[in-house]
């Protein structure tokens, strides 16, 4: 089957960095490439799916959301089995996006490189997704920390730097509408 954007060229965008803005900018693109009528598959990684853009996505046809974990808490915190099922959970979550990629004109890979940091999913498995994905499809990947081999593999880099917050200056938590 022809794709219908298989004329496009897809590229690959990581949103990375300790500031604010990195799934806010996933986000956006999301909402920007649905008004195209784009297919999009939007799959979270560490996150518990309690997002209010994530409500809004829900109502959209043309984007599969894929988000909320079984077990919400930090894998820090994790016991061993419950990090284990986190691990085979997001990786599963990363196979997906793999496969069903040719399927969608972009991917957004919310969180992987924490998700990398965690060690619940393989940065190798990441970056070779990055290098081989489908030629149409536009790959957006947010998180802290990326590698050099991270960098190397995208063609957009966008780094979000903290300058001042105020959990930071008074200890404000994140407000609904805002942060989440």
């Amino acid at each position: 089957m022809e794709h219908k954007h298989a004329q496009k060229q897809g590229y690959v965008q990581v949103y990375a960095g300790n500031g604010k803005g990195k799934s806010t900018a996933a986000a956006g693109l999301t909402f920007r490439a649905s008004g195209r009528n784009w297919q999009i598959l939007f799959i979270q990684f560490l996150k518990s799916g309690n997002s209010a853009e994530l409500r809004i996505m829900e109502k959209l046809d043309n984007i599969k959301l894929v988000t909320g974990q079984k077990v919400n808490k930090f894998t820090f915190h994790m016991t061993e089995e419950e990090l284990a099922t986190a691990k085979a959970e997001n990786q599963e979550r990363l196979e997906m996006a793999r496969s069903e990629a040719a399927n969608y004109d972009m991917v957004v890979l919310d969180e992987a490189l924490g998700a990398i940091a965690a060690g619940v999913i393989e940065e190798e498995s990441l970056i070779d997704f990055m290098k081989h994905k489908p030629k149409h499809t536009e790959l957006v990947i947010t998180g802290r920390g990326p590698s050099d081999a991270v960098i190397e593999a995208t063609d957009y880099y966008t780094e979000c730097c903290e300058r001042k917050h105020p959990y930071q200056s008074f200890g404000l938590n994140a407000r609904p509408g805002i942060e989440f």
